[in-house]
């Protein structure tokens, strides 16, 4: 198949905007990895004019798909984990072309998964959690039972991704399986939630009871990267500082509720400071000593 596919690929490879490339072949049938394609080509190029690109080939009855993907474009991926298939390629694909060992190093800095990198994958996780926690409790709470069922496991899963992220690891496409092994008390939850017998309201109450001492107990550990970013400096920060922070932009809407959460639970304050309107305040917000 690699020599099939060599001349689709080595023009390219010739090009210095072009960082390395991998190849993926299909693993079963069904193969979700590679969109039931036979191989696909997975190329990380410096600049593309398109953040993505793919193209679908045919070649003696099999099937074949080159993706071309920006370095801005894979980190948003990596970062985000807007695409865990992504690392799974870079972990485990065959590498075809690796300028300057790019490949090898983006590899190392995946399995080593550094402290830095973990601080904010936990932090965005764990906004997303607390977001998806409260939209889940707040349909609860006006008995929209099937929203709030949908919205409780999609903030076990954020939970379940924040703990594995926390033992330095990525979380897998098949993250339950990890959760089982390294947090049961989680995947326990989750179980209770998908298999218990008891009527949806009560296995609802009991998991947003359960899910809301788990956020709480995980609050230090999830807030630490937005707290040491904002204890950078000794004044008080508006919300649009924050947002627009370069360390703080993949935190993106989710920001908001997680500043408020943190202001709820006692370890960000709020400064008032006044404005030209009467009795309208500016509201900045500081780490509590």
């Amino acid at each position: 198949m690699e020599d099939l596919l060599r001349p689709i690929y080595q023009e390219r490879a010739s090009q210095s905007n072009t960082q390395g490339i991998l190849m993926i072949e299909k693993k079963n049938p069904i193969s979700p990895n590679t969109d039931k394609f036979d191989v696909i080509l997975f190329m990380v190029v410096k600049e593309h004019e398109e953040s993505l690109y793919i193209k679908h080939y045919e070649l003696l009855q099999k099937k074949a798909a080159l993706y071309i993907a920006n370095e801005k474009q894979l980190e948003e991926w990596i970062t985000l984990g807007t695409n865990r298939r992504v690392i799974d390629w870079i972990i485990n694909g065959k590498v075809l072309f690796d300028r300057n060992e790019y490949i090898y190093s983006l590899r190392s800095k995946l399995l080593d998964f550094p402290l830095e990198d973990r601080k904010l994958k936990i932090g965005l996780e764990f906004a997303k959690l607390i977001r998806r926690y409260l939209e889940g409790k707040d349909f609860f709470d006006s008995k929209h039972y099937i929203d709030a069922y949908n919205h409780i496991v999609h903030s076990l899963h954020h939970l379940a991704r924040l703990a594995v992220i926390d033992r330095g690891f990525h979380p897998e496409i098949t993250v339950w399986n990890q959760v089982k092994k390294i947090e049961p008390e989680i995947y326990k939850l989750y179980e209770e939630l998908i298999q218990g017998d008891e009527p949806i309201d009560k296995r609802l109450e009991l998991l947003f009871l359960a899910n809301e001492f788990m956020i709480y107990s995980r609050t230090r550990t999830g807030a630490k990267h937005l707290l040491e970013v904002l204890e950078e400096k000794e004044d008080a920060w508006s919300y649009n500082e924050m947002l627009h922070h370069p360390k703080l932009t993949k935190y993106s809407v989710d920001l908001s509720v997680l500043v408020e959460y943190l202001v709820e639970k006692g370890f960000l304050q709020v400064e008032k400071k006044e404005t030209k309107g009467n009795g309208v305040f500016h509201r900045l917000y500081k780490v509590l000593s």
